[in-house]
């Protein structure tokens, strides 16, 4: 049996405590104090630790974590020192009984990565900072061509795959995709129900790849109402990619 805890950390991130019956892991460790509360009030196993991208909000916890005892850290190539299992040449992982694909994501930054686990016909998708909820990352250090081709490729998955993402961004990633596709019916179905989810401090997370491809603009590029209102808003009647960049750039200002 796998069981994915959500874990707050800062203003809006979520860290992810995935766990089976073989211990736990923990996905992008931005800080320590809660895990380690949880890790000793509960007697978890922790077993490794999965880093989808160097940035410090998701790997800041790691140094007081491996305090607890040595573990197997999975993580991009980049400059964190803590690493010690490299993606490069890793195409799958397997930890605590979970088989997980590991996907080249570079965009948000030039380091990331995803972990995938089809779980027996219940997959489940940790994609850092490239696909929110009804959004997806800014780019930082990589190029919009990047982005777009991470989010093509994580948009080939099975569509019932749950996304946990690292931030707690929807209901503003809402608000934008409202803005640009208004007469959405199940976009503003799914903004009343993450409103009230926010209001009541329930995470609004996982979503899953079905419903964003229903309210999340950056997966409907090549269709006519997101195309429409780029061409209108800014003159651009190019191809799929052209309204994606677009389209990114609009939220960064947003």
């Amino acid at each position: 049996m796998l069981s994915v805890e959500p874990i707050k950390a800062f203003q809006d991130n979520y860290i992810w405590l995935v766990t089976t019956n073989e211990g736990s892991i923990v996905i992008d460790p931005g800080e320590s104090k809660e895990i380690i509360n949880l890790i000793d009030e509960n007697k978890i196993d922790l077993k490794g630790i999965l880093v989808t991208h160097h940035h410090f909000d998701h790997t800041s916890g790691i140094v007081n974590l491996l305090k607890k005892g040595e573990v197997d850290i999975y993580g991009p190539k980049n400059n964190i020192s803590e690493i010690n299992k490299r993606d490069k040449g890793l195409d799958h992982i397997n930890i605590i009984g979970i088989d997980f694909e590991v996907i080249e994501i570079p965009g948000h930054t030039l380091d990331h990565i995803a972990f995938y686990s089809f779980n027996n016909n219940n997959p489940i998708l940790f994609c850092g900072d490239t696909l929110f909820a009804g959004g997806c990352g800014r780019v930082f250090e990589g190029s919009f061509e990047q982005m777009f081709n991470s989010i093509k490729k994580l948009s080939k998955l099975p569509l019932h795959t749950k996304i946990y993402c690292g931030h707690e961004y929807t209901l503003s990633n809402l608000k934008f995709a409202l803005e640009v596709d208004s007469e959405n019916k199940d976009l503003k179905e799914e903004y009343q129900k993450v409103s009230k989810l926010i209001d009541l401090n329930i995470p609004t997370l996982p979503s899953d790849l079905e419903k964003e491809f229903k309210v999340n603009p950056f997966l409907r590029c090549d269709e006519k109402p997101i195309k429409d209102k780029i061409n209108s808003k800014f003159s651009i009647s190019g191809n799929e990619f052209d309204t994606f960049t677009a389209l990114r750039k609009w939220k960064d200002n947003f």
